[in-house]
């Protein structure tokens, strides 16, 4: 079946791609495997040069980049723009850092001397999303490289052009050939790419079933994972926030990436002394949200991603309300072309609604009153997903609470849930394992390697 590459804003079919053959993967394989063993005897500073050139590109490019990000996946264009600024970050970020993040470690021991060496694994297999198609790779490909390993890249099936301007970035930057690839294959290819002993590692982004797949698959081969899953990211509200900020942000954090973003904020509790003036303000902002062409600049919720995307969001949303949510405002697709959904924001939801106990990837927004901040973080902590929360208050044994008490990878307070290349990103319970970004992003994917001298 043909690779599609399908503007969600029109529904019309930009350009098909035919999936590689078995004998093209095994020569795309092969090709990684034998630039391994040249690039990762390349100096940091080679290094560097490199991915600071595909940090210039980036940059020099990005409204280009963005056009093809929009036209594929129907983002915004402004926030299109930005993704290409982050992806240049976090390029510069490692060229700057890696060779201090990888330094030998030494600790003393009995032995004449003793340190920890940093080395690359090989090929790191990388299953990426559409949702952020270009920073969701680049977050993994600029430590990764820096490490001195090689990546293969499986991109979502809907971004079939992101996936080649994102190699084609990182070769006119100067990286050997074939120690950045992209395979345009189907789901039905990543099992045996990831069982083939030339792959060392593997590095997920998507679906939690997905992620379960790779994990299983993986462990059998006893090779190293690091899995970004789903979010149900709780945004906390206590009397002491800033409301107008809290209210406004809140608005930001459920409809950035027309709401498709993992830790996008989903579940909004508010305190119930401020509750009702926060709904108040909350649906209005929600409703004067401009929806319409993502390639407007104006635009601020364009199309899902893709019509199935559509589906599942309507599908959700009807049926928690057949089971006695109440729609404040939205709640259905627009009657035009395109895979468009109104801003849409629940209340008085049902445990056993889709929208309690699922991740609804679209802009739609919950909303829960509680009565004091233990059944806040009850209610917060109330689902399997564990990537980022999101608490407001002023108070500072409030927030200290709040630190030490939401199970989630990442806990901002007074702000949204951001990634940032500075920072360790990833979650825990269903929401994976790892980390990506900082430090410890780009340990993941190296043979941490214990020296003992006598």
């Amino acid at each position: 079946m043909p690779i599609a590459s399908i503007n969600p804003t029109t529904g019309e079919t930009l350009k098909t791609f035919e999936p590689l053959t078995k004998a093209q993967i095994e020569e795309k394989l092969q090709r990684a495997s034998d630039v391994f063993q040249v690039y990762r005897e390349t100096t940091f500073a080679e290094r560097a040069a490199m991915m600071t050139r595909a940090a210039e590109i980036l940059e020099t490019e990005k409204h280009d980049l963005a056009r093809i990000m929009t036209l594929e996946m129907g983002k915004p264009i402004k926030g299109a723009v930005g993704e290409a600024e982050k992806c240049a970050w976090v390029c510069r970020y490692y060229a700057e850092t890696a060779q201090q993040h990888l330094a030998d470690e030494v600790i003393e021991t009995d032995a004449a001397k003793s340190y920890v060496k940093f080395q690359p694994l090989g090929l790191v297999w990388a299953v990426m999303p559409w949702n952020f198609p270009f920073w969701q790779v680049f977050r993994f490909a600029a430590p990764a490289l820096m490490a001195g390993n090689v990546g293969l890249l499986k991109h979502a099936s809907n971004v079939p052009q992101c996936a080649m301007a994102i190699e084609d970035i990182f070769r006119r930057a100067g990286f050997p050939d074939g120690s950045f690839q992209t395979l345009l294959v189907g789901s039905d290819a990543v099992e045996a790419i990831l069982r083939d002993s030339r792959v060392a590692a593997a590095t997920l982004t998507g679906s939690e079933p997905a992620g379960r797949s790779v994990a299983a698959i993986a462990g059998s081969e006893v090779k190293k994972t690091v899995l970004e899953l789903g979010g149900s990211d709780p945004f906390i509200v206590m009397p002491s926030a800033n409301l107008e900020l809290a209210v406004t942000t809140a608005v930001k954090a459920r409809t950035i990436n027309n709401g498709q973003s993992c830790i996008a904020a989903k579940r909004f509790i508010v305190k119930q002394e401020i509750y009702a003036e926060f709904e108040k303000r909350f649906v209005e902002e929600m409703n004067a949200l401009k929806i319409g062409d993502p390639m407007d600049e104006a635009t601020e919720i364009g199309p899902l991603a893709t019509e199935q995307i559509l589906k599942d969001v309507d599908e959700q949303v009807k049926t928690s309300v057949a089971a006695g949510a109440i729609v404040l405002t939205g709640g259905k697709k627009l009657d035009r072309p395109g895979n468009f959904y109104e801003p849409t924001v629940l209340t008085n939801i049902p445990k056993d609604s889709p929208a309690y106990s699922e991740e609804i990837f679209g802009p739609v927004a919950l909303l829960f009153r509680v009565n004091d901040i233990d059944e806040a973080i009850q209610l917060a902590n109330a689902t399997t997903f564990g990537l980022g929360a999101s608490a407001w208050t002023n108070d500072e044994t409030e927030r200290d609470r709040f630190i030490e008490s939401l199970e989630a990878g990442c806990v901002f307070i007074n702000s949204m849930v951001a990634s940032d290349p500075r920072l360790p990103f990833g979650g825990i319970k269903n929401s994976g394992y790892g980390r990506e970004l900082g430090e410890f992003g780009i340990r993941e994917f190296v043979n941490i390697k214990t020296v003992s001298i006598n």
